[in-house]
């Protein structure tokens, strides 16, 4: 599928089909006990991404791309980073609004749409958590190749690694109908995103930051320094 056709069959699926499953999973409410472990895993994955920004990040322009009910979007603005919390799903975007402490909304620039738009403008940081592992290689070094394009310091990212349980869990999706089907993640090596952004012509420092395994929530944090 091209970018545009996964970015559309993203917003069909958590502003429409599951925004009120996630908007249950991203709060304190009780979920099962395999939606628990995503929920671990999330907040496990946000504290690894923001372990790697400045504590204070005041002056400072981040984009939260893909920031959905707003968690990370906030962690940010607390910071005092001024945030725009770009997504795709209005409705997601609409929860975080509401959650957020209206002391940090002059902050905050909410934006429903492509986390890729460059009417966002330039940033000094980007986070993007969890928000590119459903696209091709190719199409993620793309989106990285334009965020970098615009952004000062590191680019901080998430990627569905290539390891046994996590295929498995991948060729396991494949069995149900097309209709009852989450948006696919796509597994990816550390080799083969490097090689993506090679052909991408993304120059840069590329590290991996850490590799978080709760239950059904596998992922893997990097940081791009362009």
């Amino acid at each position: 599928m091209t970018y545009e056709a996964t970015r559309d069959r993203l917003e069909h699926y958590f502003d429409r089909t599951a925004s009120d499953t996630w908007a249950r999973l991203t709060s304190d409410a009780p979920v099962s006990r395999v939606r628990r472990t995503v929920r671990e895993g999330r907040d496990a994955m946000r504290a690894a991404l923001l372990a790697r920004l400045p504590a204070d990040l005041s002056g400072l322009r981040l984009l939260d791309a893909g920031a959905g009910a707003g968690q990370m979007t906030q962690a940010l603005a607390e910071r005092g980073a001024e945030v725009v919390a770009a997504d795709i799903s209005p409705s997601l975007l609409a929860v975080a609004q509401r959650r957020i402490p209206e002391r940090l909304h002059a902050r905050i620039r909410f934006v429903a749409g492509d986390m890729l738009d460059e009417e966002l403008g330039s940033f000094d940081h980007v986070v993007a958590m969890d928000s590119l592992i459903h696209y091709r290689p190719a199409d993620i070094a793309a989106a990285l190749a334009r965020l970098a394009a615009r952004t000062e310091g590191a680019i901080l990212f998430t990627i569905a690694p290539r390891t046994p349980l996590l295929t498995a869990f991948w060729a396991a999706g494949q069995l149900f109908p097309r209709s009852d089907r989450s948006p696919a993640i796509q597994p990816l090596a550390d080799a083969a995103l490097a090689a993506a952004l090679r052909r991408a012509g993304v120059a840069g420092r590329l590290t991996r930051v850490a590799r978080i395994a709760r239950g059904f929530y596998i992922s893997q944090a990097m940081e791009l320094v362009p």
